[in-house]
């Protein structure tokens, strides 16, 4: 199949902004570039479109009026406030990408639009990623793939996670073995578990940044723990860590995907704000941690990647508790940052294909299929 150029989308669950990157790819090899420490790193620019605080604002309501949908189709409160500004906020990212980097609609063949998660309720049949694709796409003149979650869902899938057959495309062009995990720490985590004949699981192990983001936004009016500097000062509750181990969804096996509203940094409640981070950042490390019991071999290697890779004391917790060599993406010459975009960039290309996205073994669909739905300008 010829290469094509596509960018991706990614606005993720900790509701900072729209992640934005240019890939090239058949949809099933990524075309890479020897770079950084001689690894072999994806081609392409990437850009960023932050939020203001109203508009973060305006996600969060729209999030929690979310709670009470009952079909995929429902918006109610302000959610169609929310899918409008989401569908513009898009179209201005591209639209500054384009000209940042001397491009024209005529020389992308495809935007992965991966939309806003708002619920996510596998069980329930529901994952609404609101945002228009069909609008996104007569705005931009460039065909868009959207709602990349659903037919899974529909097929008895659990939606998520979707990346994972992009890690396996970034690390068959590099030459990596394994066994070996890649982790991405956004507001929920998530690991992709290659073993060593290269067979691959995929699961959200537990909160990511959410908890830690929101923890600081309430005490301190940050939008994060800058490098984890606030959890570094403090100790962590052990008592409290131990109970929310105890949640089921730890002991249920792969695949399996998690709402980020079912834990609260509301749990750390009258900690001081020192120790609430160190309490919230654990658990987001002793979480991934507990991956080890679903993983088929345990991994002597982990690239970690989001959000989450710039946070020092999370990544020093995972050193302690994986017990293995803990590399960040950036220091391997991919994207710490831009990971899950340009995976939608692939994964929109994959559809147009027809190619699967989602496997049995990565959100437990019953046989691997392709998804999203291609709107056209």
């Amino acid at each position: 199949m010829a290469m094509m150029r596509a960018i991706g989308l990614m606005s993720g669950t900790s509701l900072d902004g729209v992640d934005i990157a240019l890939i090239e790819t058949d949809g099933e090899t990524v075309r890479v570039e020897r770079g950084h420490n001689n690894y072999l790193a994806p081609l392409g620019p990437t850009g960023y479109r932050g939020y203001s605080e109203d508009e973060k604002a305006l996600l969060r309501a729209a999030t929690k009026d979310a709670e009470s949908v009952v079909r995929p189709d429902d918006r109610p409160g302000r959610l169609p406030e929310a899918e409008d500004f989401v569908t513009r906020a898009h179209a201005e990212a591209v639209e500054q990408f384009l000209a940042d980097n001397g491009l024209t609609a005529a020389d992308i063949d495809v935007i992965g639009f991966h939309g806003q998660t708002v619920i996510h309720r596998p069980d329930h049949r529901i994952s609404i990623q609101i945002g228009d694709g069909q609008a996104l796409a007569s705005r931009l003149g460039i065909a868009v793939v959207s709602d990349l979650r659903r037919a899974d869902i529909e097929a008895g899938g659990q939606g998520a996670p979707l990346v994972p057959v992009f890690h396996k495309a970034l690390a068959e062009a590099a030459g990596m073995d394994g066994p070996f995990g890649i982790l991405n720490i956004g507001g929920v985590a998530n690991a992709t578990l290659v073993d060593s004949r290269g067979g691959v699981i995929a699961f959200d192990t537990g909160p990511g940044n959410s908890l830690i983001d929101e923890w600081m936004q309430e005490r301190e009016g940050k939008n994060l723990d800058d490098g984890g500097r606030t959890a570094a000062r403090g100790r962590p509750d052990e008592q409290l860590l131990a109970w929310l181990l105890t949640h089921p969804f730890f002991f249920r096996k792969p695949p399996k995907s998690l709402d980020r509203n079912w834990f609260s940094h509301k749990l750390a409640g009258q900690l001081s704000t020192e120790d609430g981070a160190a309490t919230l950042t654990a658990f987001t490390a002793r979480a991934v941690a507990r991956a080890l019991d679903h993983a088929p071999e345990i991994p002597t290697r982990w690239i970690v990647a989001g959000g989450g890779a710039r946070n020092g004391e999370l990544v020093r917790l995972l050193n302690y508790h994986l017990r293995a060599e803990i590399t960040t993406a950036d220091a391997i010459g991919w994207s710490s940052a831009y990971l899950e975009a340009q995976a939608f960039a692939y994964l929109a290309v994959r559809s147009m294909q027809g190619l699967p996205i989602t496997f049995p073994a990565t959100t437990g669909v019953r046989e691997p299929i392709s998804g999203g739905v291609l709107a056209r300008p």
